[in-house]
């Protein structure tokens, strides 16, 4: 993709490949993605270098006025790893505050569409937290609807969990636990006889 130019609207929005250049702003832009500051830094600087130098991967950049205003990472994928039907995931579009509603979102799915074009797939996908009310509804408008629930956890929470709801040996079957009660009320009541 070369530098974009400006609509025929005369609107001063702009896309174009990320550079390089980008890592800065693209690390402080999905900051809440990353690992950490400093893999994150290294994570994004791994992707724009992948999106340069092959066509499964693209990171496409938006200015607003010559100013950054946004990005989205495109990539080829498939549907799950057992569906393998083709699809184009679009990974965090993010719109830096100041330049929301100002159409830059839709110029980054619309270039996630033209992406999915390009390699003939039909199908594109995103994700968005599950918090971000205006992100899932901006989705929906443009016809993303919900096709799963991405849950996660910690392993050792899920683990501590599991192991909680484990029956555990020294339970005794329901049978028996019936029985033992039934013999306990028994000689609670045949000690209360005794005592009177």
């Amino acid at each position: 993709m070369r530098r974009g130019r400006c609509p025929p609207d005369g609107s001063p929005l702009t896309l174009r490949a990320a550079a390089l250049s980008d890592i800065p702003a693209l690390t402080l832009l999905w900051t809440e993605s990353l690992r950490s500051e400093e893999e994150g830094t290294a994570d994004v600087a791994r992707l724009v270098e992948v999106s340069l130098a092959g066509d499964a991967h693209r990171i496409v950049v938006a200015e607003y006025d010559g100013a950054f205003a946004g990005a989205v990472l495109l990539r080829l994928v498939t549907v799950s790893p057992l569906n393998l039907t083709p699809m184009v995931h679009l990974a965090s579009p993010t719109v830096l505050p100041e330049f929301r509603r100002r159409g830059v979102g839709r110029a980054l799915v619309e270039a996630g569409v033209a992406f999915a074009e390009e390699h003939d797939v039909s199908q594109v996908s995103t994700a968005s937290l599950s918090t971000s009310r205006d992100a899932n509804r901006f989705m929906a408008r443009l016809g993303l609807a919900t096709r799963a629930s991405f849950r996660i956890a910690p392993t050792a929470t899920v683990r501590a969990r599991i192991t909680a709801m484990r029956p555990t040996m020294t339970r005794p079957p329901r049978q028996q636990l019936t029985s033992v009660l039934a013999a306990r009320r028994s000689m609670r009541r045949t000690t209360t006889q005794r005592a009177g």
